[in-house]
């Protein structure tokens, strides 16, 4: 699945040619260039260079694969609230979270806590591992609350079209 960013100030150099583009190859990153360009009624040559373009500009900001982690033994996906000591600390602790493979995502947020991860464990233990060994031993972290997802039923990517379009 191709990963895509539609910043304000980028959006204004994507014409509706480049916006159809990229709803097929956010739909299906593997699709050939020829197929997208039969879709638009334009040449593959113009999709292969309007592609490079987009990505030239930080529209399309990556693609590959999706790996399913239950396939892989991960089957527990895991949401934790990080507080930390001072909110500046997070400059420290996000190398060290960096470190934990299990992690998946992390961001810097507003709300109950500094930061939110994202992660995948084997199971119950392999988390509770985690979580006392791993996280809450890097210097800084006060505190952790963990939220279990039972089941993911919508992953997409952004619309391309904005609502008001």
């Amino acid at each position: 699945m191709t990963t895509i960013s539609l910043a304000t100030e980028k959006s204004e150099k994507i014409d509706s040619l480049d916006k159809k583009i990229l709803e097929i190859i956010s739909q299906n990153a593997r699709i050939p260039f020829k197929d997208v360009a039969a879709e638009c009624g334009v040449s593959r040559a113009a999709i292969h260079q309007r592609v490079q373009r987009l990505i030239d500009m930080g529209v399309i900001v990556g693609s590959g694969y999706h790996v399913n982690p239950k396939i892989l033994g991960y089957n527990t996906c895991t949401y934790i609230g990080v507080n930390l000591e001072r909110g500046a600390m997070y400059k420290n602790v996000v190398p060290e979270l960096e470190k934990i493979t299990e992690i998946v995502e992390c961001h810097f947020t507003t709300g109950p806590y500094t930061m939110l991860i994202k992660l995948y464990a084997t199971d119950n233990e392999h988390l509770m591992d985690l979580l006392n060994n791993k996280i809450q031993e890097i210097p800084g972290v006060v505190g952790t609350e963990t939220l279990i997802s039972l089941d993911q039923r919508i992953k997409r990517e952004i619309p391309i079209k904005k609502k008001d379009e």
